[in-house]
C-alpha cells in the first residue's frame, strides 16, 4: 500500500512540473484536456504556507480550511460511479469526514502582505553558492481528516483552530522525480514589508530550505512545490494577471557542517 501511495506521489510530481513547463502563462483558463481542473465552490483545504511534521516518512501539515474556487490536478480514476477526479473526492469529504488540499491564491503573499514566496535555488539560479538540497511537503491532492480541527497533533504546540485540519503529505526529496528544476523550488515564509530595504526577507524561510535529516521523525519541514507553480496555477484559476508578490531568492553554501541556506536577494518589484 506504501509503494502504491508513494509510486503515485511521483506521477503526480512530474505531471506538475512538466504541465508548468509546457503550459506556460499564455492562457487563464484550463482547457478541456488540461491536466488540471477548478474545483467550484466547494471546501477545501490551503496548504500553500503550512508547516509540517515529519513521521514515518509522512509530513502532516497543518492547513487551513476554505470553501471556494481552487485548482488540482484531475488526479482521475475509475470508479463503479464512472471517472472520478480530486473535486469528486472531495466533494464526498463533506459528508464523511475528510476534505482534500488543492490550490488557490495565498493572499498573505501579495505584494506588500506578511508573507512571501521564498526560491530554494537550483542550477540557474545558485549564483557563487550552491544548489539546495530538497526538502518539502508536496500536498497537491493529499486527504485531511476533519477529525483533527480543533485537536492537538504532535509537532506543533497549540491546538488547531477549528479553521485549521491536519493533512497527510508525501515528502519530497531529491530523490523524488519531478520535485525541482534548473530554477529549483518554491516555499512560503514570513516577510516584513514595512522594514528597510534589504531587510524584508527573513532568514529563517530560507534555512528551511537546507533542513538537516528531512525525512527523520520529527522532523520539521515546510510546503513547496517547482518554482513558478504558485504563478502558474494562480493564473489558471483566477485569470492574468498574476497579483504582484513578495519574492525572495535564497542562497546556499556547503561547509564542513553540510548545507545552509540564507537571504540572497529580494526579488519584490
Amino acid at each position: 500500500m506504501r509503494w502504491l501511495f508513494k509510486s503515485s506521489f511521483l506521477l503526480v510530481s512530474i505531471q506538475l512540473l512538466t504541465a508548468v513547463a509546457a503550459w506556460g502563462f499564455e492562457s487563464p483558463s484550463v482547457a478541456p484536456d488540461s491536466p488540471f481542473v477548478i474545483c467550484d465552490k466547494q471546501r477545501y483545504a490551503l496548504c500553500a504556507e503550512a508547516s509540517c511534521f515529519v513521521f514515518d516518512g509522512v509530513a502532516y501539515c497543518q492547513c487551513d480550511v476554505l470553501r471556494g474556487d481552487s485548482i488540482s490536478l484531475q488526479l482521475s480514476y475509475t470508479s463503479p460511479a464512472g471517472q472520478q477526479n480530486v473535486c469528486d473526492v472531495d466533494r464526498k469529504g463533506t459528508a464523511n469526514g475528510y476534505m482534500v488540499s488543492t490550490f488557490s491564491f495565498p493572499d498573505n503573499i501579495k505584494k506588500g502582505g506578511p508573507a512571501a514566496v521564498y526560491t530554494c535555488p537550483g542550477s540557474a539560479n545558485a549564483g557563487s553558492g550552491v544548489v539546495s538540497p530538497v526538502a518539502y511537503g508536496q500536498c497537491d491532492g493529499a486527504v485531511c481528516f476533519t477529525s483533527s480541527r480543533g485537536q492537538r497533533f504532535p509537532g506543533f504546540d497549540k491546538k488547531l483552530h477549528a479553521n485549521e485540519v491536519m493533512c497527510s503529505c508525501p515528502v519530497s526529496t531529491e530523490a523524488t522525480a519531478g520535485s525541482t528544476d534548473s530554477a529549483g523550488y518554491q516555499i512560503f515564509g514570513q516577510y516584513h514589508p514595512t522594514a528597510p530595504i534589504g531587510s524584508r526577507c527573513d532568514a529563517n524561510a530560507c534555512a528551511a530550505c537546507s533542513v538537516p535529516n528531512p525525512t527523520a521523525n520529527g522532523a520539521t519541514i515546510l510546503v513547496g512545490a517547482p518554482t513558478g507553480s504558485a504563478e502558474f496555477l494562480t493564473g489558471k484559476l483566477d485569470g492574468l494577471p498574476v497579483p504582484p508578490l513578495n519574492q525572495c531568492l535564497c542562497s546556499c553554501s556547503t561547509d564542513s557542517s553540510g548545507t545552509s541556506c540564507t537571504v540572497a536577494q529580494d526579488l519584490t518589484p
